[in-house]
């Protein structure tokens, strides 16, 4: 069973402020992000990562590096779990954006959207991208690893979604709070969303037993959704 935790990175003044950074340089996490990170890494603390995976984005890599702390583990880089490319919509106010005719697709179908602008990017693509990166990741860490991903909201509801075996227009349900952690158990059969969203729960369950580790590979375990590609 490899076990896949997903963080989203601490808060920044964009997301106080109500700005949709994408991959604006330069933004990094405030004062509270820097907590949050903090209070998260300590969370983590007790576990057997293997590795730690980010986007390349500052605001990702600073959380990261509060996750490795005292760990001799570097942080592996990896674009296709950064940030969705929203084109000309990066850099505005989200209240601004609501008013877009974009914006209702982006809410109620979001697997038709596409960002404008020469830069801009679908959410298909971004979708697409990062479950290639679960998948390339999750096969270097197999068969019993446990590792970070640090990405981003949208990124990690799209991750979430495609483990959950839910259709990429109902990933706007899911949601990820700074620093929050999400939790994929991945079996031989299908994956585990075993926390999603979680802000303060005990992780030591995650520890992994000679039990736990049979009762997984066997599918013993009621609950549980199949994937697929989002």
């Amino acid at each position: 069973m490899t076990t896949l935790i997903l963080v989203r990175h601490g808060r920044t003044a964009a997301n106080r402020d109500g700005i949709l950074a994408g991959w604006t340089p330069g933004v990094v996490l405030d004062e509270v992000g820097e907590q949050q990170a903090k209070t998260m890494a300590a969370r983590l603390a007790g576990l057997p990562i293997a590795g730690i995976v980010s986007s390349p984005l500052e605001r990702t890599v600073q959380t990261a590096e509060a996750i490795v702390g005292d760990r001799d583990l570097d942080i592996a880089l990896d674009p296709r779990i950064g940030e969705c490319r929203y084109g000309d919509w990066t850099g505005r106010p989200l209240k601004e954006l609501a008013k877009e005719p974009l914006w209702k697709t982006v809410q109620s179908q979001p697997s038709a959207a596409v960002f404008p602008g020469a830069e801009g990017e679908s959410i298909q693509d971004m979708a697409h991208r990062a479950i290639a990166s679960v998948q390339h990741w999750n096969a270097q860490f197999a068969p019993d690893g446990m590792y970070v991903m640090v990405s981003h909201g949208d990124v990690i509801k799209a991750i979430v979604s495609n483990a959950l075996g839910t259709h990429l227009d109902l990933f706007q349900r899911v949601q990820i709070d700074p620093c929050s952690i999400s939790v994929i158990e991945f079996t031989p059969s299908r994956p585990f969303a075993v926390h999603v969203n979680d802000s303060g729960s005990d992780l030591g369950r995650l520890i992994p037993t000679k039990r736990s580790r049979r009762g997984r590979r066997g599918d013993a375990v009621v609950g549980g959704g199949a994937g697929h590609g989002a």
